[in-house]
């Protein structure tokens, strides 16, 4: 998360371990925010976006553009229009584009298949003995049994 004023306009924005992309990369438009609010939501510029056009990143690799771009799209856009400031509704907008970025841009661990455990193995069979069981409870008598 942002915090007020900890980044300038070149400070990097961190995602995930060994990515830090430059603010100055970031788009940020202001607007009048929807909604109630009296007299002081018709005379501010409340409203921030957030655009990351993802082409354009000099600090990105290939590789994580294409990753970027197949999961977000070419441009990366967040909005907040939350709070009665510009400046909180900017960090928001920038808090939820680094979420967004940081986990489109992380790569899923490949599984490595284990083999169950002796206590699991038995606890299933176990579980299979008892359901069989109720079930043949349920049957009706039959004819061999009279």
């Amino acid at each position: 998360m942002f915090t007020r004023h900890a980044f300038g306009m070149d400070d990097p924005m961190p995602l995930g371990r060994h990515v830090q992309l430059p603010l100055r990369e970031i788009q940020i438009r202001t607007s009048r925010s929807s909604g109630p609010g009296g007299q002081h939501a018709n005379v501010t510029a409340s409203r921030v976006e957030a655009i990351f056009d993802v082409d354009a990143s000099e600090s990105l690799t290939d590789g994580q553009k294409r990753r970027l771009i197949a999961r977000l799209g070419p441009r990366v856009m967040t909005v907040a229009q939350d709070a009665r400031s510009q400046a909180r509704n900017r960090e928001l907008a920038l808090a939820r584009l680094q979420a967004r970025l940081t986990a489109a841009l992380a790569v899923a661990r490949p599984r490595h298949a284990t083999r169950p455990t002796e206590a699991s193995v038995t606890r299933r069979l176990e579980a299979k003995r008892r359901q069989a069981e109720r079930k043949r409870g349920r049957r009706p008598p039959s004819d061999e049994e009279h």
